[in-house]
């Protein structure tokens, strides 16, 4: 299945009435003097303290100011107009999608004298009605909520960063199938990474498709109600995901989340070791991350790669598949003591649960009624076989394991399956000029479980070309760039652009994890209405009663 492509060119002038960006955040607020006057044309800048980036813009004739555009962060506020001393404010945490309302008092005195605050902005949000949360990346890691493994992330198996909405109140949250914001219809949300739309819109409940990798993100708001008419299209909240940046200094970490049945506990009121056994469980979810300055105060990186492995033994999958007898065409074990008695036909014999009818004795009753005769002994004669079916038949393996002699459950074949997920980005910062900045960011979220799984892949041991198994490759690139230029202390130019795909790909394959290439037609004889590409699908054989049939076998999943 493919996805729509997705390709944005946005282009937008920012005013200081326009407060709201999608992945930024906004400081506003009036410059007066001790005596509440307005004061006009005071220069204030804001300098994001890791990367010592300047954004700039001078109070109007109100007083008024902002800083629009400023990427999530923290900030020093500094404001300077001759004949009044110059005011400072340190650690203001800017937040993404969110605008801080900080007036500033002018003292009368020499500019060289330096009126130093440090505090955060106030929490009280008076510039905007909207309801909002924002939850940094550092907090997903220290909550309980990042599992891996399908029940606890989803199908991917990777950690998921939209875990985060179990921290949102009036939400629910199943991994890769349901996201639901204060009652409203589940999946409507929208998803943002970089300031441009990230959502799987082929299947709005598996974000993790196209998700970012945990620790690449700096922070996630979410806005769950009375956000502003940009974010149109939405009806379930709109996520704004911030990749992180590099900065000055050099930053990397490295990590293992793994599962071992050795740390499991054992099953209750057991001593006995032998019996007192874990399921294997081995899962794996490992990275790093590294960032950095390329050119001090000017360019700067961060690169991120995560990777879940996982390896299943499935020992315990029976299968049914024909019995010795019935390949001989020795049917009377069908007919059992219980076997009901289902009709009765013309000549007032019993019609059983199990018998076998032979096609070439089709009549017609006196009364109309249209009958055959059973083969005797519910045996079919060899020369009445079917040469395809034969076929098909010779590619089933023996009975085997410790219900062999049975007629159901008689076949068990131990085998693998494998699933890998990758998320690997990168993000570089440029300064252009003193007034211009140039942001990248590029990852990929792929899965690749070429053998199928128990589930949703369909795998059964069965031998190759007969297994239903069907394998799955995703494949999700995003890239985002933006470039932001002051044009004056009130106006602001925003450009951005992006592309996204989904590529998710679910084939038969072979027991290797191979895309099939079989020839019905060539192989068995098997003509009309298929594709010679697989084993065709053939279901339906199992009996109500338990006595004859088989497992569905075949698989005709696209395989291009």
């Amino acid at each position: 299945m493919r996805q729509l492509l997705l390709v944005a060119l946005c282009i937008s002038l920012i005013v200081p009435g326009v407060f709201a960006q999608s992945d930024r955040g906004t400081i506003t607020g009036t410059v007066a003097d001790q005596t509440n006057a307005v004061i006009p044309g005071a220069g204030v800048v804001a300098t994001n303290t890791e990367t010592g980036t300047k954004y700039e813009t001078v109070s109007t004739e109100t007083g008024n100011y902002t800083l629009a555009q400023l990427p999530a962060g923290v900030y020093q506020l500094s404001v300077e107009l001759p004949g009044f001393k110059k005011y400072v404010r340190q650690g203001i945490t800017v937040l993404v999608a969110q605008t801080l309302r900080l007036d500033v008092a002018l003292a009368v005195g020499a500019t060289t004298d330096e009126v130093t605050i440090t505090a955060d902005a106030p929490l009280l949000r008076t510039e905007s009605g909207d309801v909002s949360h924002t939850v940094a990346a550092q907090r997903l890691d220290d909550l309980p909520i990042l599992g891996i493994g399908g029940t606890l992330s989803g199908s991917a198996g990777i950690r998921n960063p939209y875990a985060l909405v179990l921290l949102i109140p009036g939400s629910t949250w199943t991994p890769n199938s349901l996201v639901r914001m204060n009652g409203t219809p589940a999946n409507t949300q929208s998803l943002r990474i970089e300031g441009q739309d990230a959502s799987n819109s082929g299947t709005p409940g598996v974000p993790a498709q196209s998700q970012a990798s945990v620790d690449a993100i700096q922070e996630v708001a979410i806005q769950t109600s009375n956000y502003a008419a940009e974010y149109g299209q939405v009806g379930g909240g709109v996520f704004n995901l911030t990749m992180r940046s590099g900065t000055n200094k050099f930053h990397g970490s490295v990590y293992d989340y793994f599962v071992n049945e050795a740390f499991n506990a054992g099953y209750p009121f057991t001593n006995d070791p032998k019996s007192n056994l874990r399921p294997r469980a081995r899962r794996n979810d490992y990275g790093f991350t590294v960032g950095g300055p390329i050119q001090r105060d000017k360019m700067f990186f961060f690169g991120s790669f995560e990777q879940f492995r996982e390896t299943t033994v499935n020992n315990n999958q029976y299968q049914t598949i024909p019995a010795a007898a019935y390949r001989n065409g020795d049917f009377r074990a069908a007919i059992t003591p219980t076997s009901k008695v289902i009709g009765i036909d013309p000549l007032g014999r019993q019609m059983l649960e199990g018998m076998i009818y032979d096609p070439l004795t089709t009549r017609r009753a006196p009364d109309g009624r249209v009958f055959r005769d059973p083969f005797p002994n519910n045996i079919i004669p060899r020369d009445r076989f079917d040469p395809v079916a034969v076929k098909i038949q010779a590619l089933f393996p023996g009975t085997n394991g410790p219900f062999a002699n049975e007629l159901t459950q008689n076949y068990i074949n131990p085998y693998n399956t494998s699933r890998v997920t990758e998320v690997p980005s990168v993000k570089v910062d440029r300064l252009v000029g003193t007034k211009g900045k140039l942001s990248f960011f590029w990852q990929r979220t792929k899965t690749t479980n070429p053998n199928g799984n128990t589930i949703f892949g369909r795998s059964d041991g069965l031998p190759d070309p007969i297994t239903e198994a069907l394998g799955t490759f995703q494949n999700a690139p995003l890239y985002r760039l933006n470039y932001d230029h002051t044009l004056s202390p009130t106006m602001l130019l925003h450009l951005g652009a992006g592309y996204r795909s989904n590529y998710f790909f679910v084939p038969s394959v072979t027991t290797k994890g191979e895309i099939t290439n079989y020839n019905a037609e060539k192989e068995l004889g098997l003509r009309g209405g298929i594709e010679n590409k697989f084993f065709p699908t053939m279901s339906g054989f199992l009996a109500g009663n338990g006595t004859v049939g088989m497992k569905g076998i075949g698989s005709e999943a696209g395989t291009n």
